[in-house]
């Protein structure tokens, strides 16, 4: 067996895999496999600095040391929801892919035999393994419906990376969760992904606790209120609408409640008289009750003899 060396672990599975047909899992495979080439090309990681092992629904990935794990953090958060997004918005119901994904490190031994593939060793690959398997890892990507995969790191990856919030890495975004294992339990922390409309679930949890923006509801109007009308049409009740004339204190003038004309005096004029004073138009409305002795003057002024200067009722 060779001695150990220090890797960074990364581990692959296809959700339901074993559900789906021969045809369609070939299918899923291959697809799988191009979608890991080109998230660790976008984090440029080369082909000499990895060691990969299939597991027919899965991928073991052991990167050396010089691959910067805050650089794979990115293309896993960013890259890699991308192309399976590209994938599952054009294949069928049958052929969609999501995927667990678990970024670890920790020491790891080669130990090969001839005629045989593989041969990794390693308590903390034998973790990452667990971890990968966990129940509340495969909750939290079975609750996310909207998403096409879930990321858990380990405690060695979230302290010596995560938490210090290295650029396009954000610490708030991950939550713990404490896997029972067969030996005690096992820390890790899980990216909490992308909540509908692009911002990120804790992102989303504050907006609802903060309070999104709600359109106002009217007030509602008072029992006796009455409906409003055009301007200048009046109301319900007789009062004038909004538009009408004003009253002098700056609102609209109420109207008088129509009355029956009274019965009174009715002048004749004969002729084409002419009226020196005011000109009587309309109806003239004096004191209630009120009497009238003597001539009516309409403009002019009186005789010494007592007639009047223009016409007379």
């Amino acid at each position: 067996m060779r001695e150990p060396v220090n890797r960074t672990i990364l581990l692959f599975d296809i959700e339901r895999f074993s559900r789906r047909d021969d045809v369609v899992q070939a299918v899923l495979r291959r697809t799988f496999h191009k979608i890991v080439d080109q998230t660790l090309e976008a984090a440029g990681v080369e082909a000499t600095q990895q060691y990969r092992e299939d597991r027919g629904d899965g991928l073991i990935v052991l990167l050396s040391g010089d691959v910067a794990k805050t650089v794979l953090l990115r293309s896993l958060l960013t890259t890699t929801p991308e192309l399976l997004h590209e994938h599952n918005l054009l294949a069928s119901d049958s052929a969609q892919m999501r995927l667990r994904i678990v970024l670890a490190a920790g020491e790891v031994a080669h130990d090969p035999h001839a005629g045989t593939t593989g041969g990794l060793v390693g308590h903390d690959l034998n973790q990452a393994c667990r971890l990968l398997d966990a129940e509340v890892l495969r909750s939290a990507l079975a609750e996310r419906r909207d998403e096409h995969c879930v990321l858990a790191v380990s405690a060695p990856v979230y302290e010596g990376v995560v938490r210090h919030g290295h650029r396009g890495v954000r610490p708030e975004l991950f939550r713990r969760a404490d896997v029972t294992v067969k030996d005690g339990v096992l820390p890790a922390w899980i990216h909490r992904g992308a909540a509908p409309g692009g911002a990120s679930e804790g992102e989303g949890e504050a907006a609802r606790d903060s309070g999104n923006s709600v359109t106002p509801v009217p007030a509602p109007a008072p029992a006796n209120a009455q409906p409003s009308a055009p301007a200048g049409v009046p109301a319900p009740g007789g009062a004038p609408a909004a538009g009408g004339v004003p009253a002098a204190g700056g609102g609209p003038a109420p109207a008088a409640a129509p009355q029956e004309r009274p019965a009174g005096a009715v002048f004749h004029f004969h002729g084409a008289p002419v009226i020196h004073g005011s000109l009587v138009g309309g109806d003239q409305n004096g004191v209630s009750g009120g009497q009238v002795t003597g001539d009516v003057v309409l403009g002019g002024t009186r005789a010494e003899d007592g007639s009047a200067d223009g016409s007379r009722s």
